[in-house]
This record gives C-alpha cells, structure tokens and sequence, in this order.
C-alpha cells in the first residue's frame, strides 16, 4: 500500500514539473511582450505578435505602444497544444506556438461573459 502510495505522488510530481516546464516558455514571452510594449518599445514588441496579429496593425510599432499595455502579475496560465492563454492583473493575452516559438495572436483582452473576450490587437 505504501509503495503505491509513493508511486502516485511520484507521478503526481512528474506531471506538475512538466505542465510547469510547458508554461514557462508561454509566460517567458507574455511578459517579454508586456516588458517591450510597456518601455515603449515597438519594434520587439511587435516582434513577439503573431504575423496576422501584426499585420491587423496598420502601423504595428507605433500603435502597440499606444494600446496602454504593461508588465502585470501573472495570475493563471492554460496551454492547450498549441494555444495559450495568460491571465494577467487586468489584461488577458492569448498566444500561439509557431515553429519559432509561442507568439502572442491577441492581447488587450477583457472577458465577457457568455461571450468571447473583447481585445485591443487580435489576428
């Protein structure tokens, strides 16, 4: 019985170390973004967007400056293969993994309930 037990909580941490090493590449570019946008910085911030996302922006690094974006408290991460969202103190980012890694394809976003979330830059 002991045994089992010691096996359960075995995996139990196994699984909590990788659904911590599959977030940590998701929050490791929110926060990259959030940082560039927040200082200002348009060129890589707009570098971290999704291409579609960049190019709904007719000019992507002035406007992304502008939306009032800023480093936040992460307050919850869900990765769904390839999609990610990242709920933050007041904002909400969603990312996309492409072959050169998670790139964020909306950011700005409010929840609505019973309704999809409303965001500022979005593919």
């Amino acid at each position: 019985m002991a045994a089992r037990a010691m096996v359960v909580v075995c995996l139990a941490l196994i699984a909590a170390g990788c659904a911590s090493a599959e977030k940590d590449p998701v929050v490791s570019t929110a926060e990259r973004f959030l940082s560039a946008a927040g200082q200002g910085q348009g060129g890589p911030a707009c570098g971290l967007l999704a291409p579609k996302a960049a190019r709904s922006l007719d000019d992507c690094e002035r406007q992304i400056v502008s939306v009032g974006l800023r480093p936040a408290a992460v307050r919850g991460v869900d990765v769904w293969g390839d999609e990610a969202r990242v709920r933050l103190d007041g904002d909400t980012l969603f990312l996309h993994r492409f072959p050169e890694g998670w790139r964020i394809r909306a950011a700005g976003c409010d929840p609505r309930p019973g309704r999809p979330y409303e965001c500022e830059v979005e593919a």
